[in-house]
């Protein structure tokens, strides 16, 4: 069978990439059109795999593109979508076109062409701050942020597929991965690229959030699974660490395992609107180990330290720190 995987140039999707290739699955990556012909992260993928992955460059806006994308495919995964969240506030509609309208093109491609399963990708965003602890899929959705409303809105299309039409559909729902390649709009790599940079003040925004932070190669796990799990069709499921830590003691741990003493300084344009700002994020990955036999190999505090040695490697290799604006906040 061969897979589609949209969004396979950024950091989530050219790791899911590798890994398919590795198990030896027939990959096509479908990578954002650019005049650069750069595929992301694919252009400097794994040795073993380059060249074993067939890239298809086009516009997950585009329907048209998006068919002839999926055309001889039986499945999708579908990553593809705007997810920086300052983004988000200052150029909403470009959200509702590529999160929303762009899962209706993948949905109604999926449709016409008959695919065996479409899994679309949701975030921990759409829960918004925690209600109860530990979050379950039947949490309320909240749409703090425009970002978070457009994902809302792309799962539900999603959904609406599957009771509507029967497409065989399956939401994916991580909590904040981390890990290689990453970028710096994300906190984990912002606060490793400063440290790694020599800064000895590291700015950051609002510390007191809590969040469940994923590594990626368990989240990678967790989308191949759901690929040949029928029990997820027509169901959300969490993928989520069962670990929760503050964004000051994240900025800790990671300064302790790279042997680095510094001070946090807040940095007001980091900082997000006070009723936007999600306060809490911990999940309960319940359902995903009854229907699809996943759970974390990165869970708990141990596998979080263990997931962020990994992550400090990669972003202090040099080759890999040049390719990111240490001095600038991403947004």
């Amino acid at each position: 069978m061969k897979v589609l995987v949209t969004g396979a140039d950024g950091f989530i999707g050219s790791h899911l990439t590798e890994t398919l290739v590795r198990r030896g699955y027939d990959v096509r990556a479908f990578v954002y059109y650019n005049s650069f012909n750069s595929w992301g992260w694919l252009d400097t993928c794994a040795a073993d795999v380059a060249g074993k992955f067939e890239v298809f460059s086009g516009d997950i806006r585009d329907p048209h593109g998006v068919k002839k994308a999926m055309e001889g495919c039986g499945a999708v995964l579908h990553l593809a979508a705007l997810i920086g969240i300052p983004y988000s506030y200052h150029s909403p509609d470009t959200y509702v076109d590529t999160n929303v309208k762009g899962t209706l093109n993948v949905l109604q491609a999926a449709r016409e062409l008959n695919l065996q399963k479409v899994v679309h990708t949701s975030t921990s965003e759409v829960y918004g701050t925690a209600i109860f602890v530990p979050i379950t899929e039947d949490h309320p959705l909240q749409g703090q942020s425009p970002y978070s409303a457009s994902k809302i809105g792309a799962d539900q299309m999603a959904f609406s597929f599957y009771s509507s039409f029967e497409t065989p559909v399956a939401i994916i729902r991580p909590f904040n991965t981390y890990g290689p390649r990453q970028s710096t709009r994300a906190v984990i790599p912002t606060i490793i690229t400063q440290i790694a940079a020599g800064k000895k003040q590291i700015q950051l925004g609002a510390t007191t959030p809590t969040r469940d932070f994923t590594f990626v190669e368990d989240t990678v796990e967790g989308f191949i699974k759901a690929l040949h799990s029928d029990d997820v069709i027509g169901k959300v499921t969490n993928l989520g660490s069962g670990f929760e830590i503050s964004i000051g003691k994240t900025a800790s741990t990671i300064a302790s395992l790279m042997g680095a003493t510094i001070e946090f300084t807040t940095d007001s344009q980091r900082i997000r609107p006070e009723r936007s700002e999600v306060e809490r994020l911990f999940a309960s990955y319940t359902r995903a180990e009854k229907r699809m036999g996943w759970s974390p190999v990165y869970g708990g505090e141990d596998g979080f330290e263990k997931g962020l040695l990994k992550t400090i490697e990669w972003f202090s290799d040099p080759n890999n720190l040049a390719r990111y604006k240490a001095n600038q906040y991403a947004i």
